[in-house]
């Protein structure tokens, strides 16, 4: 790849790119089953970057076409629901590429969203610009990028969102995986076949959902994936978090709370004290983002002010027969044997999902495989390492600093092998 696309991978998430709000809406009625929501000119992107000093005047940007995609899937019950996911396509790459080879695919799994207004269809379509991962993927990488707006978002904002919940999210990502090559045969995109999984925070525990369920299904096969800073080992992130007397981010766990209730038919007030219990319903109705959420719940996490029922804290703490406890054990994403390879990539100063979660994850799979005999690939990347190339550096980064750094990393791991596999 170009010499100048780690720097451009390492910082673009957080441009803003100005002026796409003066493009016209795209009109495609061509497009079958689905719809054209924002057509980005490569001259356009190169103009941009350029002008913000991303990349000198005889760099090398592509543009970006992202469609809106209806199609189906499954919730934890099983039902079906009616949802959306976003396709972006690069413009202006090589013709050997677009018509021969063909675009290798990016999975992506957005990270924790509360409003609606940010799933990446909504956002699309409303803003009529391209998202940072996308940019990164599509725009400076040349893959073809999909992102599920996950069930509770986009066609099926009317559904709460099964928020840390493998099944759904696997669900989800897995069939627009599948709709998004039926989409790319129909309109004549050509893909190559190629198909990388990752995602960030929430998205990574979504990636290695979506890893787990391919796997088991055995309908595809996944070059790599790299699930991004999620919360992979559920249980003894929630004692961790349970046991503190303060919640950093108020907002994650009472979502978790709720989003568990629902599924497993649990009353909500059993688990969520009040005044904050009977708030839940709206606060994560999908109109409030997370600065509005947070200050309406408290950040202290049990007691007569807290945020959990004493009780239901110290029985998830005591009982292993706890209903919480086995939900928790039984979406773990850290205690399988991934087939295929898998490169954990996290920052070491994340203050949110701590980097010990991945380290637990890697070390679990690896010694589960020696128990039984065989060899799992699962690698552990740090980004602060990866970035520097310095195994004792001191650089940190939190949570959200982190997420464009790691996108960056997770694109340069896609690049190695594309190049040798396809060959650009």
């Amino acid at each position: 790849m170009r010499q100048t696309l780690t720097k451009l991978l390492y910082v673009v998430a957080a441009i803003v790119i100005s002026g796409c709000s003066t493009l016209d809406q795209p009109n495609n009625p061509e497009v079958v089953d689905g719809e054209m929501v924002v057509n980005f000119p490569q001259e356009l992107m190169k103009e941009t970057l350029i002008s913000k000093g991303i990349i000198e005047k005889n760099g090398t940007a592509f543009g970006y076409i992202a469609y809106a995609i209806p199609y189906t899937t499954t919730d934890e019950s099983g039902k079906e629901v009616k949802v959306s996911g976003l396709m972006t396509v690069p413009d202006g790459m090589p013709e050997a590429v677009s018509t021969q080879i063909g675009y290798s695919i990016v999975s992506d799994d957005h990270g924790t969203i509360f409003a609606n207004i940010d799933a990446p269809t909504v956002f699309a379509s409303s803003q009529n610009k391209p998202g940072g991962s996308a940019i990164i993927f599509t725009s400076m990488a040349g893959f073809v990028t999909l992102q599920p707006d996950y069930i509770g978002f986009g066609d099926s904002s009317d559904h709460y969102h099964p928020f840390i919940l493998r099944k759904s999210l696997a669900n989800a990502t897995v069939d627009f995986i599948k709709a998004a090559k039926s989409f790319a045969i129909k309109n004549g995109i050509k893909l190559n076949g190629q198909v990388f999984v990752t995602g960030y925070s929430e998205g990574g525990y979504a990636a290695m959902a979506t890893l787990q369920k391919i796997e088991a299904d055995g309908e595809m096969t996944v070059d790599l994936t790299a699930p991004m800073a999620g919360p992979y080992a559920l249980d003894p992130m929630a004692m961790g978090v349970l046991s503190k007397p303060k919640l950093s981010v108020p907002s994650f766990m009472a979502n978790v709370a709720y989003a568990y209730a629902k599924t497993y038919n649990k009353p909500i007030a059993e688990i969520i004290n009040e005044p904050y219990a009977s708030m839940l319903d709206k606060l994560f109705n999908g109109e409030n983002n997370r600065t509005e959420i947070d200050p309406k719940l408290t950040q202290t996490t049990t007691g007569i002010d807290g945020l959990f029922v004493q009780e239901f804290v110290t029985d998830f703490s005591q009982n292993p027969d706890n209903w919480f406890k086995k939900a928790v054990v039984e979406n773990n994403l850290h205690t399988w044997l991934p087939k295929s390879s898998v490169s954990l990539i996290h920052c070491i100063g994340d203050d949110v999902i701590p980097y010990a979660i991945s380290e637990l994850t890697k070390g679990t799979m690896n010694h589960m495989a020696g128990l039984m005999g065989v060899s799992v690939d699962v690698s552990l990347v740090p980004v602060e390492v990866a970035l520097t190339g310095d195994p004792a550096t001191k650089l940190r980064y939190g949570h959200a600093e982190c997420a464009p750094k790691a996108y960056g990393v997770a694109a340069k791991l896609f690049g190695k092998i594309r190049k040798i596999k396809m060959g650009y």
